[in-house]
């Protein structure tokens, strides 16, 4: 599976995040990685490697982003590279306290996707401290990191939002939509919201708007609750869902006040993929995990060695803190009821067999899912 997810195209977006040239300040950050390096240089594979990810609830993290990392960063070092691994489980204080572990640890790189991109800062200044780089996992954590990987965000929330355009069609100011963003910790969340703010905004009109706290989807299944109250169900539309599992959350929610209106998501997590071939959510954000994490793991091998990443890492993105972050930035597609066949089956990402169980066949045998 893994190896045919590698093969997904890996499309390196341009001017999608703020880019800047002028590069004084990043000099500085660039030459903390460096004289780290020199050290463990002579380690050549037998490097050790900190992944931390932010949390266990969305289905990706476990399933896709760590065995994926751990299998580049084999493969890169001969096998001789290792891997400690720790889950915050949404929790930016036990993240911190994993940090600080993994220095005492002394691991040679941190491959780091923040719980919370701000709080994190002086975490990743003691690594810096430390002479341990820090490659910025999916989320763009502040504070010196040396290299950063993730997809286009504010693309993202342009697609889900044009989705949902599509999918309304003429009705788009017929009623209300409700748009439920991501966790305001999560600086991910606000790209996301800003891309789909841009497309829908002026075209819909918006009754009701949520941060949704930790993305748990028991907090976006209240939020709707709350917005049906207050809205009435006849007079909502669509609904903007940065994620799958907040949309499974919303569904839940409308399915019990007898509503049916396009829901937007992104991950493509197999419940999402269900539901879209179900006819209950419109669309998801399909984001080729394998391109991702190879990047990371590429940049966190050259970092622990010593090498450049000028050959690797194309883009520089800024950070509230750190200027010229060289960066992969990874594209994305809006899955659909049209494309399941030629995204997450072609890439191995599932079969056919995985997505089309008994509740789901009838509604598999009518795309044409074989």
């Amino acid at each position: 599976m893994n190896t045919r997810m590698r093969c997904a195209a890996v499309a390196v977006v341009a001017g999608a995040m703020a880019v800047s040239l002028a590069a004084c300040g990043s000099a500085k950050e660039s030459d903390g990685g460096s004289s780290k390096s020199a050290g463990s240089e002579k380690k050549g594979d037998a490097i050790k490697v900190g992944l931390l990810l932010p949390e266990n609830q969305t289905a990706r993290y476990e399933k896709f982003d760590r065995p994926l990392i751990e299998k580049k960063i084999a493969e890169l070092t001969n096998n001789k590279g290792k891997v400690v691994y720790a889950n915050a489980k949404q929790d930016a204080t036990l993240q911190s306290q994993q940090v600080e572990t993994m220095i005492t640890n002394k691991v040679d790189v941190l491959i780091l996707d923040a719980v919370d991109a701000a709080a994190i800062k002086s975490s990743v200044q003691k690594a810096k401290d430390a002479g341990i780089p820090v490659v910025a996992y999916d989320r763009l954590a502040q504070g010196p990191i040396d290299a950063y990987t993730s997809f286009d965000n504010v693309t993202v929330g342009k697609t889900q939002g044009e989705a949902l355009l599509k999918a309304l069609g003429d009705k788009a100011k017929s009623g209300k939509i409700v748009m439920m963003n991501g966790s305001s910790t999560d600086p991910n969340a606000a790209q996301f919201k800003q891309g789909a703010h841009e497309v829908l905004d002026g075209k819909v009109n918006i009754g009701k708007e949520y941060d949704t706290k930790e993305w748990k989807p028991e907090n976006a299944n209240s939020n709707m609750e709350g917005a049906i109250s207050a809205l009435g169900k006849k007079n909502i539309v669509g609904v903007y869902s940065a994620n799958d599992g907040m949309a499974g959350g919303i569904i839940t929610a409308l399915k019990a006040a007898g509503i049916k209106v396009p829901v937007t998501g992104q991950d493509a997590e197999l419940a999402g993929v269900q539901r879209i071939v179900a006819g209950e959510q419109y669309m998801s954000v399909y984001k080729p995990y394998a391109p991702e994490a190879d990047a990371a793991a590429e940049m966190a091998v050259a970092l622990a060695q010593g090498k450049s990443l000028d050959s690797i890492a194309k883009d520089k993105v800024d950070s509230p803190t750190t200027k010229n972050v060289p960066s992969i930035l990874v594209a994305v597609t809006s899955l659909t009821q049209d494309n399941i066949q030629d995204t997450v089956v072609k890439d191995g990402v599932y079969t056919v067999a995985d997505i089309c169980t008994a509740q789901y066949k009838k509604a598999c045998d009518k795309l044409g899912l074989k």
